[in-house]
């Protein structure tokens, strides 16, 4: 089109739908706009240029010469624009940029790479880096920004932490030494717990202790103290060397397989429940768009 001409970008983005669809009426409807009024901008430029850019008949559309290379000269920088406004609006929500999740189980972290990938689709600004944690930590990297988001267990009752809805949920196991007794169960009980000392974690609020790795078994008998551990690794060192049991997850035996350690399920004991948790002060785009994509992923199974 000659420079001194200017060109409106629903003309622009007439022709270019017009070139796709090649029927009026389609293109109308996918702009929202009347049919006639389509053929109204179609012949507006098509006079300014003063060559037909299409031709039409009673059964069909097609572009000329004139109209193909229109189209190939146009679509890049169509593209372009389409591409800068998109850019400009993620900046604008926030949806660019880079998000730091956390995870304490890595039976989680699959979900979290994939909605990672998703986010990333959806919006090609924004980069996520996954990281695996400690129970003990988790409230720390949360309040010190070292995570924006952390899928973790619950409960956590925190006034400045904000805990989502329940993303998934894992059966319980007792991780026990292999040559204790309760290693040779199919099953265990939380009553079980008084059988042997509890590793339990460091650094970790009391409402969590009590509900993972209680003093007393429900029926009121006392669980012996075991060590103290700080990682998952250390846990599971310390049963291996006979210094205690700990509760898991079931899923902990296809990722944590040793020989010295084995996965005994506990036939009456609640699930694991997690959920996104975040900081109060932490709550922008990204956080949220992540947030909802594992949501997503987490209900398709």
């Amino acid at each position: 089109m000659d420079e001194g001409v200017p060109v409106e970008r629903l003309e622009i983005e007439v022709f270019l739908a017009l070139a796709e669809e090649l029927h009026f009426g389609r293109t109308a409807e996918r702009l929202g706009v009347s049919q006639s009024r389509v053929s109204q901008i179609v012949k507006g430029i098509e006079r300014r240029i003063g060559a037909p850019l299409f031709d039409r008949t009673s059964r069909r559309v097609a572009l000329t010469p004139l109209g193909r290379q229109l189209r190939t000269d146009l679509e890049p920088h169509h593209r372009g624009i389409q591409q800068a406004v998109g850019r400009a609006t993620e900046t604008a929500r926030g949806l660019t940029g880079r998000l730091t999740v956390g995870y304490t189980a890595a039976w989680n972290g699959s979900l979290l790479l994939e909605a990672a990938d998703r986010l990333r689709t959806r919006h090609p600004e924004c980069a996520v880096d996954i990281l695996e944690d400690s129970y003990g930590a988790t409230l720390r990297s949360l309040r010190t920004g070292r995570v924006d988001l952390h899928l973790a267990e619950l409960p956590v009752d925190e006034p400045d932490i904000v805990v989502g809805p329940t993303v998934c949920t894992a059966a319980r196991a007792l991780a026990v030494p292999a040559g204790h007794p309760l290693a040779s169960r199919d099953t265990v009980s939380p009553e079980d717990l008084a059988l042997a000392p509890l590793i339990r974690p460091a650094d970790v609020p009391q409402v969590f202790l009590d509900a993972h790795f209680p003093q007393h078994t429900p029926g009121g008998r006392p669980v012996p103290a075991g060590p103290v551990a700080r990682s998952w690794q250390d846990f599971l060192t310390l049963v291996g060397a006979g210094k205690g049991v700990t509760p898991t997850c079931a899923l902990a035996a296809a990722f944590y397989t040793r020989q010295d350690v084995v996965h005994v399920p506990f036939r009456d004991a609640p699930p694991v429940h997690y959920a996104l948790l975040r900081s109060t002060r932490r709550a922008d785009a990204k956080v949220h768009a992540f947030a909802r994509i594992v949501i997503e992923l987490a209900a398709a199974g």
